[in-house]
């Protein structure tokens, strides 16, 4: 029995996020159903994590189990040509049978896009946060540095997030301006669900002098205060998962 680790980038627009679902077609189904023609047999993915509807990847690493010993292109090259042209894998590899790709994770790197034009951009609608004010980055900046440490982050993640342990650890945030776009990326031990879209839409709120830089500090003090808005998914990717 092998072990084969995927790194594995796809759009997410079309797709109910990537685990499997009874309400529509995600990721994972996708891609087993592609395993499944590959091998000549059925296969589970086990991933680093989630992702939720709409929501792009680069670097969504999983892993599956089987019995055929495959040249390791096969396993790139030869999965790609059964997956559609909005998923793909990067990189295939063989790891050891007991190697997880959740619980072997030290952390994540998210990136949320902003666009900041006054009028809406075809080619970035599906990528990209359209925001027809400007930010205050360097008002986002010092809200952004409450964030950076070890908090409970029980206020940064919607009413369906499951998690038992609320506690995670931001390692890095930084902001920066490409032309039109605000990137914002975010590392961190693990994330809550929508954790990074709350935190995205709490920072615009304050780039937008709707919020003041401090009440970021409050949300991680008082989980019964409310942070801002939910960013739209569209505008999030999982760019690379550290190990």
């Amino acid at each position: 029995m092998r072990q084969i680790k995927l790194i594995v980038e796809y759009d997410g627009t079309n797709y109910a996020g990537w685990q499997l679902q009874p309400n529509g077609t995600s990721i994972q189904q996708v891609m087993e159903a592609a395993l499944a023609r590959l091998l000549g047999e059925e296969v589970r993915l086990y991933s680093s994590g989630r992702t939720d509807a709409g929501v792009h990847a680069r670097g969504m690493v999983a892993c599956f189990r089987t019995s055929r010993d495959l040249p390791m292109s096969a396993y790139a090259d030869g999965l790609n040509s059964h997956l559609p042209l909005d998923i793909a894998v990067r990189h295939a590899e063989e790891v050891s049978i007991d190697f997880s790709p959740r619980y072997h994770a030290k952390g994540k790197h998210y990136r949320y896009t902003i666009l900041l034009a006054q009028r809406r951009s075809p080619l970035s609608r599906l990528y990209a946060w359209h925001s027809r004010g400007d930010l205050d980055l360097e008002r986002m900046r010092i809200a952004a540095g409450h964030f950076v440490g070890t908090h409970d982050f029980a206020a940064f993640r919607t009413s369906g997030c499951s998690a038992e342990r609320t506690v995670r650890r931001i390692d890095d945030l930084n902001i920066s301006r490409q032309g039109e776009l605000v990137v914002i990326d975010v590392y961190g031990s693990g994330f809550l669900r929508n954790m990074v879209r709350i935190m995205t839409g709490t920072l615009a709120a304050v780039g937008q002098g709707r919020m003041a830089p401090d009440h970021v500090a409050a949300c991680l003090a008082d989980p019964t205060l409310r942070p801002g808005p939910t960013a739209p998914a569209h505008g999030l990717c999982l760019v690379e998962v550290y190990y």
